[in-house]
């Protein structure tokens, strides 16, 4: 089972900055996962939150700032003081970083109220093909089918993901119908039946946010592809691919 760092590694360094990343690298993980929006002026920014108080020392919406205003605010000093001074970032820095360390990315498609897919989509699709990123090296995920069925015309070649808080009776028409090779859902409210049916069906199945070594365990032996941690998990083979004693 693959150990993706959540929003970086979200436990031992300001989430979705570079010094998350560099985190994750320094502890052997190949795979982060960051959310994107985009800022006043259409720069595609890695940050979670609609509003930029509780990661930052700005103050109100992120769609409200430029990039320029987005550049200047202090994103780890909330942490701590050894982070003072980390800047946001934009994806398509954040991606040659983590190209650079051999790092493969969750790209969350954020939205909020008052947002469009389309424009989100149309840039984060810019930034990938300006680029030349792997598509092997990256999955798109959201909890808006809108945005996936963007990315599906827009990126054909990258896999994708349906973000779910509970695994729907419909899952699987709606994995078909928007082409996903997987879906990612909270941990908390799926049952071993369920992660069977997925894997059955085919498609990968990924989990946020465990950050319990024997949760982890558990989800490996369901059949879990990879789990999403703000810790430092140990990996865990997944029943399935394990040797037989």
């Amino acid at each position: 089972m693959i150990i993706c760092g959540h929003r970086g590694l979200a436990s031992l360094a300001p989430e979705n900055t570079l010094a998350g990343l560099q985190a994750a690298h320094q502890q052997g993980l190949s795979w982060v996962e960051i959310d994107v929006q985009l800022s006043q002026d259409n720069q595609v920014v890695v940050f979670h939150d609609e509003y930029l108080d509780r990661c930052s020392n700005g103050r109100g919406q992120l769609r409200q700032h430029s990039w320029q205003q987005l550049s200047e605010l202090d994103a780890g000093s909330w942490f701590g003081d050894e982070f003072s001074g980390e800047r946001l970032v934009l994806l398509r820095d954040y991606l040659a970083r983590a190209e650079r360390l051999d790092i493969k990315v969750n790209i969350e498609l954020k939205l909020y109220p008052e947002d469009s897919a389309a424009p989100l989509c149309q840039q984060v699709s810019r930034v990938i093909t300006e680029g030349k990123f792997m598509p092997d090296s990256l999955l798109f995920s959201s909890f808006d089918p809108i945005a996936l069925a963007h990315m599906q015309s827009l990126q054909p070649g990258i896999a994708r993901a349906l973000l779910v808080e509970r695994i729907p009776d419909d899952w699987q028409l709606q994995l078909q119908r928007l082409d996903c090779r997987a879906l990612n859902c909270n941990h908390r409210h799926l049952t071993d039946t369920q992660a069977r049916a997925v894997s059955a069906a085919g498609y990968q199945l990924n989990c946020y946010t465990v950050n319990q070594q024997h949760k982890a365990d558990t989800l490996a032996d369901w059949g879990v592809n990879m789990v999403f941690t703000d810790v430092a998990l140990k990996q865990t083979p997944s029943a399935r691919n394990r040797a037989p004693s």
